[in-house]
């Protein structure tokens, strides 16, 4: 039996949330190990750790979707044993994962119905996602099928239907890893507002800067233990760092640039949209070098999906002169010709399109990779699982080892295996989507410097992000794509982020690049609102 919770000291509200010794094992780890954590009504509380520092499984366990081995749960003063997340839900509990649970096939509002009252109608749930969109200022059509969407809009789907609920506890999963600063500001004084409320939020993210901005109390884990609890307005960044790895993660190595030849080239691409609720890409332009580092930014929403299946090969409808690689026209290519001039891609999905989710990590290298194929196209597995280990350490996976199921790992670490396995490939040419997406610092900086030393190598790199510290601290040369048109060329010296935060809503003035691009786009248009 749960034994009843500490009290509250005299003038305080009693604990909303608290966790005692909770502890969870799994054949090859331990995630949790006696784990404790106190929330408060109204607090917004960080819990923050490395990459497989066990902060998912956590807040599995809260949300009921994982049963600890050991340890005790209560909410409000009462004890609690969560058999699964709809009794989590029914007493108030809120998730909005880092991996979204959302049914391509369905629309926005017939995802948001399944896990509300089935008393409601699907036109009563239409009119309430609109109403909770305006409220918060979130872009979101409720008949818009979901797969069409990025993933940016897919995480405004996920916290609109935690809203919904009326949480008295909102766990928030990475909520900020695609959104523009200008989106950010936004959605704190949201979530503050929430918490002002009373509802209580558990707040997961690696932006450390984030963390203590809005959040009030902070749980840092490592290696599954409590390895400190701090007010996070009262640390620093590397304080903070430290707390999560015991060590200030590597500083980046940066160099000026040297531009070689053109390795991608793109000219005149023009691509009308492959569905209803696409972006037609117009007359874009941009060349990517050997030796340097071309950023996108831009809102998710904005035609980046639809540009990077055109540069994948996924999308074979460009003119065959609008996409050059390496001198040769790729329009037509797909993405395994595409490979063999050197052209390697790594999407922002990571699960489903970056790796499939119930092959080992192995056989998950096989997808982009053929160095471990034989003669007659058999596999040489002793060579492969070399290859996979050698991913694994170089970019410090933690997984068990290459027999490791894909969808077994979290989010930083499969992520740290999908950049690794394209990089470690040592493409001409690398185009890369989001690459520190639900990465930890550490793991970030790692990622960093691996795409800044393939550049040094003589490669050339196109990253589309909407983290502008991640923009400014990798790319030579940057560019803004909003509404499917891109912005001139900036040099990294000479851009500011307010001025590229200001285009990622399409304000920008037309240049050479782009004459067709418009002098002062509404922050009302579709795809804008993050």
């Amino acid at each position: 039996m749960n034994p009843p919770p500490a009290s509250a000291a005299p003038g305080t509200a009693p604990p909303r949330l608290q966790l005692t010794g909770i502890t969870k094992c799994y054949p090859a780890v331990v995630a949790n190990n006696g784990v404790s954590l106190t929330v408060q009504p109204g607090e917004i509380h960080a819990v923050l750790g490395e990459n497989g520092a066990g902060k998912s499984t956590l807040m599995k366990i809260i949300y009921g979707a994982l049963q600890p081995d050991a340890g005790h749960v209560h909410f409000d003063e009462q004890a609690v044993q969560l058999r699964d997340p709809q009794q989590a839900r029914a007493l108030g509990i809120a998730m909005v994962f880092q991996h979204f649970s959302l049914f391509d096939s369905l629309t926005v509002a017939e995802n948001v119905w399944l896990g509300l009252d089935k008393g409601l109608s699907l036109a009563e749930t239409r009119w309430r996602i609109a109403a909770k969109a305006a409220e918060y200022g979130l872009d979101v059509d409720p008949l818009r099928p979901v797969h069409t969407l990025s993933v940016g809009q897919m995480q405004r789907v996920e916290l609109i239907r935690a809203l919904l609920t009326r949480p008295r506890l909102l766990i928030l999963d990475e909520p900020t890893s695609v959104l523009t600063p200008q989106a950010v500001e936004k959605l704190f004084p949201v979530l503050r507002r929430i918490a002002r409320e009373g509802c209580s939020i558990l707040y997961i993210s690696h932006k450390l800067h984030e963390i203590r901005a809005l959040c009030t109390a902070c749980t840092v884990l490592r290696g599954g233990r409590v390895s400190g609890v701090c007010q996070p307005a009262e640390e620093s960044n590397a304080s903070l760092a430290r707390l999560m790895t015991g060590a200030e993660p590597p500083a980046l190595a940066q160099r000026a640039a040297c531009a070689g030849a053109v390795l991608l080239r793109v000219q005149d691409l023009s691509v009308p949209r492959a569905d209803p609720f696409g972006v037609d890409l117009s007359g874009l332009q941009f060349d990517v070098r050997a030796g340097e580092v071309l950023g996108i930014a831009g809102v998710s929403g904005n035609g980046q999906k639809e540009l990077l299946q055109v540069l994948s090969g996924e999308d074979r409808r460009a003119a065959p002169a609008s996409v050059q690689v390496a001198g040769r026209d790729a329009g037509p290519m797909g993405p395994g010709q595409r490979r063999a001039l050197g052209l390697h891609f790594v999407p922002e999905e990571r699960l489903g399109r970056g790796a499939v989710p119930a092959m080992d990590l192995a056989h998950n290298l096989l997808l982009t990779r053929s160095d471990a194929l034989g003669g007659g196209g058999w596999i040489r597995m002793r060579a492969l699982r070399a290859q996979a280990r050698a991913v694994i350490a170089r970019f410090d996976v933690k997984a068990s080892g290459p027999h490791t199921l894909a969808r077994s790992l979290s989010g930083g670490n499969l992520q740290k295996f999908i950049v690794g396995r394209e990089i470690d490939a040592r493409p001409r040419l690398l185009v890369i989507a989001q690459p520190t997406w639900g990465v930890d610092v550490g793991a970030a900086a790692q990622i960093h410097n691996a795409i800044l030393a393939l550049r040094d190598a003589g490669s050339a790199v196109l990253l589309l992000s909407e983290d502008l510290d991640e923009l400014f601290a990798l790319c030579d040369r940057l560019h803004v794509l909003a509404q499917g048109r891109l912005s001139p060329c900036q040099p990294r010296s000479q851009a500011t982020p307010a001025r590229i935060g200001e285009w990622m809503s399409g304000l920008w003035h037309a240049g050479t690049q782009d004459p067709a691009a418009p002098r002062n786009m509404q922050h009302t248009q579709q795809g804008q609102h993050a």
